[in-house]
């Protein structure tokens, strides 16, 4: 798994890292681990557990990017302009795909965010 640093990001903005390793950072960030037997969601947060027993392809799951985008706090939901520069898409890269990982990079910001703050 690459680390969550700022070039990591943008080569997910960039759609240069695999969907793979997109959803891994975003799993591991929510508690996921796999194991031999499957999954273990025991560190994960009960509402996505319940509703995701095991993760969600966030690249080809709406239902499961919209929940993303409601799971990051509110004082971190600019943090893609206010840390990456991030300006968006063009008219003509508005596709469901890349505004999705777009989601996740403004997930994983605010995911640092908290981890920067907690001492992690």
């Amino acid at each position: 798994m690459p680390p969550l640093t700022d070039d990591t990001l943008w080569a997910i903005l960039n759609d240069e890292l695999g969907d793979d390793a997109v959803n891994q950072l975003v799993w591991h960030g929510l508690g996921y681990r796999a194991t031999p037997a499957g999954w273990d969601a025991s560190t994960v947060d009960a509402a996505w557990a319940e509703k995701y027993p095991e993760p969600p392809n966030f690249i080809e799951s709406r239902p499961a990017t919209v929940q993303l985008t409601r799971s990051i706090p509110s004082e971190y939901k600019q943090l893609l302009k206010e840390e990456l520069g991030f300006k968006g898409y063009t008219v003509d890269q508005l596709m469901p795909r890349l505004t999705r990982r777009a989601t996740m990079v403004s997930w994983l910001l605010s995911y640092r965010k908290q981890q920067d703050q907690s001492g992690s």
